[in-house]
């Protein structure tokens, strides 16, 4: 099954507490169910010291539900579904708000 979201995807948050921010996809969780967003979502983490060193807390970016964020339209910079059509470079993904093909970019 073709998939909507991959990493590297420009995306915005369409429900929850960061609402309307956008980030880039940097990881997919549970086989797509869940991405990280950079910089969205944060959660506060304690580390424990190691050697009687002190802890710390440390923010951390957590999973958000697929569902809740939406690809960035490249031509209006919206949030846009996504439908997959055959070019003549294979299936594609188009944003169904302007047509453009969503383009990304692999991560390394």
């Amino acid at each position: 099954m073709a998939s909507r979201l991959r990493v590297g995807d420009q995306v915005v948050v369409v429900s929850g507490d960061d609402k309307g921010n956008t980030g880039v996809i940097r990881e997919l969780v549970d086989g797509g169910a869940k991405v990280v967003v950079t910089g969205l979502n944060l959660v506060t983490r304690s580390k424990k010291g190691v050697g009687g060193a002190e802890g710390t807390r440390v923010s951390v970016e957590a999973p958000l539900w697929s569902s809740k964020v939406m690809p960035v339209d490249p031509t209006t910079g919206k949030a846009t579904r996504v439908r997959h059509l055959m070019k003549d470079a294979g299936k594609v993904r188009v944003a169904v708000r302007s047509g453009a093909v969503l383009e990304w970019k692999k991560a390394e």
